[in-house]
């Protein structure tokens, strides 16, 4: 038994794997990989992360986790690393890939949960950088309800290019103008060689950035951690740091679910809100709150973002990058103008031990003006994210308006219909389509698709023709954060699950409204319930074994986050009280 007084091993998970007679098998195994016996009988801290070869967003984890470990072994514990997938949405966007994105999120909380329970670890510092990933890390410490610290593997840098600041969505979108004839061969591949020049996930406020944020506004991750890129040695102290603080956690029995309540979703949505983050905030906070007991869906989330202020000026809406943000300040600061303004709960538990108003009374840095603007004095009075709703969603929808005008947050146009995304990005690409049509994806939700898909390729493309703003495209499938243009994602219920959606024909007038939330279809309820008494049923799919088609059947609507599982609600033991 660990003679560390801070630390009670009677109450600790990893006492079924290491404390008694019974247990010589177990330690047989631990005395094999060199652990000593103090090492065995202290609290056993399980370092996972999402490592991989896949892209760059990955590749510094396994360096960073080193680190975490080191600071796990200083306060006193024994750290065991572990990894999981990641399916990365930049090398899975445009093809039939992108239809394993949203399963890997489920997939990752599932393999750390079963990890975790398997081998009886006290806590959990996770590490991700990629879309998926960090909301998967962070759900699996909510569901296991354990000391937990989060910490991002950093953003990329920013590539230059013709004297200015590049991101792969300028590839994306330079490919639309490659199509169109006014990029060159050679102009785009010299893009492509520059847009990405060092470790890190995408560098602008896209999904990664913006889960990142919600990560220190939610208090899982250490305050001020995760706007560093990967690349600065600055990263592995955070990282040594939330070693440390995992350990401190262990000792107060401080767990994730003391840290997420519904007023530290509400941070988390305010600052998704305020930077112009990504749509798909919408999907991963309402899970999140899943795991944690709380109801907290779509309508929620965009209910906060409405009367929350945009301003933080971040790409793809506004002009700069995180390592912009990173080097005014990080997110402290916005939180801090948030704050000042009266929309931040501070009394929340952060994994510093600490309360919210407690670690912001420490920072000193305020807004630079530039990258983040006085909320008092903000880029546009509400958030970058709106919620729609109406006859075409009665389940919800949202739009990005980050950088749009208000004249560009409405309008009315003919639908143009496609069953799934290659072929709205066919139509895209040979411009078979007109100015002024809102295009319909469907088929593409979470079961329809299923894994619904991202839609970069076509809004980049679109972008790149010029177009981004004479069109809109609506879908149930989902948007890339580093979208632009006046598009609609998660509109529910899905087509598979027979929504409006499902039963939309060309030439039908669609408005959406996003100054009013509305997203509605000139039908009477009359000739929607003629459509949908002659709807043959959901589409099928090619997928019919193996992992999606497992997560087609057991994937819940976009409103309430895509779960596979019950959640907290459900749940019958809390795994650390075993």
């Amino acid at each position: 038994m660990t003679t560390d007084r801070r630390f009670d091993k009677a109450r600790l998970p990893s006492r079924h794997v290491t404390e008694g007679p019974a247990r010589a098998p177990h330690r047989s195994y631990f005395y094999a990989m060199g652990l000593t016996d103090e090492e065995i009988h202290q609290p056993w801290v399980g370092v996972a992360t999402c490592w991989n070869e896949a892209a760059p967003c990955n590749i510094a984890l396994n360096r960073q986790a080193q680190a975490a470990k080191a600071g796990v072994k200083k306060a006193g514990g024994t750290a065991r690393e572990f990894t999981t997938i990641t399916v990365t949405d930049g090398v899975a966007m445009g093809h039939e890939g992108m239809r394993s994105s949203l399963a890997s999120r489920d997939a990752i909380a599932d393999t750390v949960e079963l990890t975790m329970r398997g081998h009886c670890y006290d806590a959990l510092v996770g590490l991700a950088g990629c879309d998926k990933s960090l909301p998967g890390m962070m759900m699996a410490m909510i569901r296991l309800n354990v000391p937990s610290v989060f910490v991002y593997g950093g953003s990329i840098l920013p590539g230059r290019h013709q004297g200015r600041d590049v991101t792969v969505q300028d590839v994306f979108e330079a490919v639309g103008q490659h199509q169109a004839g006014t990029l060159s061969d050679a102009e785009l591949a010299i893009l492509e060689r520059v847009a990405c020049p060092s470790a890190g996930a995408c560098g602008a406020q896209y999904t990664a950035n913006t889960m990142a944020c919600v990560s220190e506004a939610i208090g899982l991750a250490l305050l001020n951690s995760s706007s560093a890129p990967a690349p600065y040695e600055s990263r592995d102290q955070f990282c040594e740091a939330a070693g440390v603080a995992v350990m401190t956690l262990i000792e107060k029995n401080i767990r994730a679910r003391d840290i997420v309540t519904r007023k530290s979703l509400e941070n988390a949505a305010r600052i998704v809100a305020c930077t112009g983050g990504s749509t798909n905030a919408a999907l991963h906070l309402p899970a999140m709150a899943h795991e944690a007991g709380i109801a907290f869906d779509l309508f929620d989330v965009a209910a906060i973002m409405r009367d929350t202020p945009w301003f933080v000026d971040l790409r793809p809406g506004g002009r700069y990058v995180a390592k912009d943000l990173h080097e005014v300040g990080g997110v402290p600061v916005v939180l801090k103008e948030l704050q000042r303004v009266g929309l931040l709960h501070e009394d929340c538990l952060t994994v510093s031990g600490r309360t919210l108003g407690e670690e912001l009374d420490e920072i000193r840095a305020e807004a630079d003006g530039r990258v983040v603007y006085p909320a008092t004095s903000p880029l546009t009075r509400t958030g970058g994210v709106v919620g729609l709703r109406g006859n075409l969603a009665p389940d919800g929808a949202i739009v990005k308006v980050a950088g749009m005008s208000e004249a560009e947050q409405v309008f009315t146009g003919p639908a143009r219909v496609f069953e799934s995304e290659e072929d709205a990005f066919a139509a895209v690409k040979a411009r078979a389509y007109r100015e002024g049509e809102v295009l319909v994806i469907r088929n593409e939700g979470p079961a329809g698709g299923p894994g619904m898909r991202e839609m970069l390729a076509t809004t980049a493309a679109l972008s790149g023709q010029g177009m981004g703003k004479k069109v809109a495209l609506i879908t149930d499938g989902r948007f890339s954060g580093a979208t632009r243009g006046f598009c609609v994602g998660h509109v529910g219920p899905e087509a598979a699950h027979g929504g409006p959606i499902a039963l939309l024909r060309d030439g039908d007038l669609v408005t959406i409204d996003a100054l009013r939330g509305e997203l509605s279809v000139a039908l009477s309820d009359e000739e929607l319930a003629t459509r949908r008494a002659a709807w043959p049923g959901p589409r099928e799919t090619q997928y019919a074994s193996g992992a999606l088609w497992k997560f087609a059947r057991l994937v819940g609507s976009a409103r309430h986050g895509a779960v596979t599982h019950p959640g907290a609600s459900a749940e019958r033991h809390v795994y650390m009280d075993q």
